[in-house]
């Protein structure tokens, strides 16, 4: 091996490195762009508003995670946003003691709603998309037909502390959010059920073969998904300060594209939720840029399928290159 062989990196190691960094590099690159265009946009206000705005869809893109890292998709979980609003206009709304209830109840709600798409997808070989696109009309119905399409509760003053309110000033919802990131992050990561979870996902027939029950495992991962779309749901009301059938329309596709944009491969097993949490900013940060462009909303549509096309490209690109080396 010579000197320069022996000083200068490999191009796998060069790979590697691009693709550890890849994504926080992005994120940079696009606060660095906002900022160009308007300098507020990195005043600590500015950026814990952002964070605030961006906190329930991290909430969802949890749980999307873990569905997607199953090799499914939920497209339920803007649908159960809205019903479990909904439910929680069915409490005592003139005092906060309720809020814990509504927590519960809701949270319950969600976790009940994951079950029937977990059996679905596994005990009924429904495909995800069919199944859970069932499930978003199912919700949507029942909902319409409790509403009669317009919302006549109201919730605890103490949601909008949830949703906008700060503790030694951190949002609130920030504070919810880390909490659940750092749960769900040491079950994925760190325990046995986690490494099951990967599994599944890589080959769910080998799985099999030691012993793991794909299923079971299949059907926790969205059982995860839809308890974090309920509570995703609720603070999002909160955050908006107003009941509305629709609130939470497109998390459904925002979820899906952040966790790709993230390295989440829709062929399951690969992934983190760091990783798609990064990919969540990046798409809030997109969406600003657009705000502060002047551009229509419409836009938000034509660069969500930009970016979700564009890193589909990029993780198949470098399966590929894995494969190889």
């Amino acid at each position: 091996m010579s000197a320069r062989s022996a000083v200068l990196p490999s191009g796998s190691d060069v790979r590697s490195f691009a693709a550890r960094f890849a994504l926080p590099a992005t994120l940079a690159g696009l606060v660095l762009l906002a900022t160009a265009l308007q300098p507020a946009f990195l005043s600590v206000q500015n950026l814990q508003d952002i964070l605030t705005q961006a906190a329930p869809l991290g909430i969802v893109v949890l749980g999307q995670t873990f569905v997607i890292l199953v090799r499914g998709l939920d497209l339920s979980v803007a649908s159960l946003m809205a019903t479990v609003a909904v439910i929680a206009t069915a409490f005592d709304a003139t005092s906060d003691a309720a809020i814990p209830v509504i927590f519960l109840v809701c949270i319950a709600f969600g976790a009940l709603v994951g079950l029937a798409n977990g059996l679905l997808v596994t005990k009924r070989n429904v495909s995800p998309f069919l199944a859970t696109l069932a499930m978003m009309i199912v919700l949507q119905g029942l909902r319409f037909y409790y509403t009669q399409g317009a919302p006549a509760g109201s919730l605890p003053a103490g949601f909008r502390y949830l949703g906008t309110g700060q503790f030694l000033g951190i949002p609130v919802n920030i504070i919810a959010f880390a909490i659940l990131f750092a749960g769900l992050a040491f079950l994925l990561h760190r325990s046995p059920v986690g490494r099951r979870i990967y599994i599944v996902g890589g080959n769910p027939f080998a799985a099999e073969l030691v012993g793991i029950r794909s299923d079971r495992i299949t059907i926790l991962c969205y059982v995860v998904c839809s308890a974090m779309a309920a509570v995703g749901g609720l603070f999002l009301v909160g955050f908006v300060g107003t009941v509305d059938i629709w609130v939470g329309r497109g998390y459904e596709l925002d979820s899906i594209v952040a966790a790709v944009i993230g390295g989440v491969a829709l062929s399951g097993g690969r992934g983190t939720l760091a990783g798609a949490v990064t990919g969540a900013m990046i798409l809030v940060v997109l969406f600003n840029i657009v705000i502060i462009l002047g551009l229509p909303v419409q836009a938000q549509l034509v660069i969500k399928g930009i970016v979700i096309v564009a890193a589909a490209a990029l993780i198949v690109r470098r399966n590929g290159a894995g494969r190889q080396h």
